[in-house]
């Protein structure tokens, strides 16, 4: 018997939409070719029915589960375990979706390892298998407690941390292993400024690190002498990120030399994951601020990192749920530690989803304005009929300006629109299909 103010779950749909990407996209040593975008319908007790959806990534989510499957055998299994999940929700209710998520994860790792067979599995595949069912009890969480905006759909211990209205976000434009440099200028040609370049390159780690060091110089001697308006001192700057593929921090040191050497030093903003998820050394005076993201699970993992003198902390709504987002960006706020919102490469739903996350959270320190990572438009195929699902996929607040997203009082007023239903994406769950 459920709780007056608990929702319980009386149904369940999913699907699942394969979209294509223009070029093999990399990372961590390997190439995705497509995306699952997934599709989880919820029905309460009370009768109120929300569609959520996530975007598959098993090279992010596990790159070793990857690595060993094709890449739609691994996507068929991450399904699998949200097919799961919505099963196991049918018999919890649930305060907030924070809760849910709380009490299906230690049965859900179970599963996971029976699904996949792999008892090491990553906890960010069973997360990332949880991002539609995650956004759908938000939304039906809103809908049974009369909460009609995002900020409102808050619940009162995280509104602190979430409780900044940025009229700007920095977008990091983000280079992949094969992106020309022809491509990179003409990004900050077009107002760009933050450059997320990708490096953990594939190969050993003297071959990694090599490869690394020439692509940071070819791209700081392409950008060196552009200008910006939206930095203090006029410059492009770089964050660069390794997912992991660091597997000693002398490796790191080697690299932040090299950058200091070829004048690209001040420019870094941070060093995103250089190191393995397993690594616990102390990254403290490596010459510029480390961020931990992969290696974050949760809020007893962000707390060590601190402690190992990670500086900044990556957030993944889109990836991890934004339920666990919320208790490590509170965690963040308490300990005066920065948030950053990166991508997955996700539909333009999702994108407005991050989006209002990294809004409400304060300004990143010395750039007055939140950032965040999306690159879904460089990458899908179908990108434009994808902003069509979205019923605010054209609105003022989805343009690109001088490498910004520009947020007015109408955005947060409609919340982005993910409030607003997607007919496309509600027909992939409809009865009788």
């Amino acid at each position: 018997m459920s709780n007056k103010n608990e929702i319980r779950i009386a149904e369940t749909r999913s699907n699942f939409e394969r979209e294509k990407l223009k070029i093999p996209f990399g990372f961590k040593g390997g190439y995705l070719s497509e995306l699952w975008q997934t599709v989880v319908r919820l029905t309460s007790e009370n009768g109120h029915t929300k569609v959520g959806l996530g975007t598959q990534s098993v090279l992010y989510g596990d790159m070793d589960l990857f690595a060993s499957w094709s890449e739609a055998g691994s996507n068929a299994l991450m399904y699998a375990l949200t097919e799961r999940a919505l099963q196991m929700s049918r018999s919890v209710s649930f305060a907030t979706p924070v809760a849910l998520i709380d009490s299906l994860l230690p049965e859900l790792r179970k599963e996971a390892r029976r699904i996949t067979g792999k008892e090491d599995v990553n906890e960010n595949f069973i997360l990332n298998a949880l991002i539609g069912l995650d956004n759908a009890a938000w939304l039906l969480y809103a809908e049974e407690n009369n909460r009609a905006t995002f900020g409102t759909m808050i619940p009162e211990p995280f509104k602190p941390a979430l409780s900044y209205h940025n009229d700007r976000i920095g977008i990091m434009f983000q280079v992949s292993y094969g992106m020309s440099l022809e491509a990179i200028e003409d990004a900050v040609d077009r107002g760009y400024f933050i450059i997320k370049i990708k490096t953990g390159q594939p190969g050993s780690q003297e071959e990694m690190l090599r490869k690394d060091m020439d692509r940071l110089s070819q791209i700081h001697n392409a950008l060196k002498d552009k200008s910006t308006s939206q930095t203090p001192d006029g410059n492009i700057i770089y964050t660069m990120d390794a997912n992991g593929r660091y597997e000693k921090r002398k490796t790191l040191e080697r690299l932040i030399d090299h950058a200091e050497e070829i004048g690209a030093l001040d420019r870094i903003l941070f060093v995103e994951e250089p190191l393995s998820e397993d690594n616990s050394q102390d990254v403290s005076g490596v010459g510029v601020p480390i961020a931990a993201d992969d290696s974050v699970h949760n809020v007893a993992d962000a707390k060590e990192r601190i402690e190992q003198g990670y500086q900044v902390l990556v957030l993944k709504g889109i990836a991890k749920t934004l339920s666990i987002s919320l208790k490590i960006a509170r965690l963040a706020y308490e300990e005066d530690i920065p948030c950053v919102c990166s991508d997955l490469t996700v539909n333009p739903i999702l994108v407005d989803w991050h989006k209002l996350l990294a809004a409400h959270l304060h300004p990143f320190p010395g750039l007055n304005m939140g950032v965040m990572e999306t690159n879904g438009d460089m990458n899908y195929q179908n990108w434009e009929s994808m902003r069509d699902y979205h019923p605010s996929g054209h609105a003022p607040w989805t343009k690109v300006t001088d490498g910004t997203f520009e947020l007015n009082r109408h955005f947060y007023r409609e919340s982005g629109g993910i409030f607003k239903s997607s007919k496309h994406y509600e027909q992939l769950v409809s009865p009788g299909r």
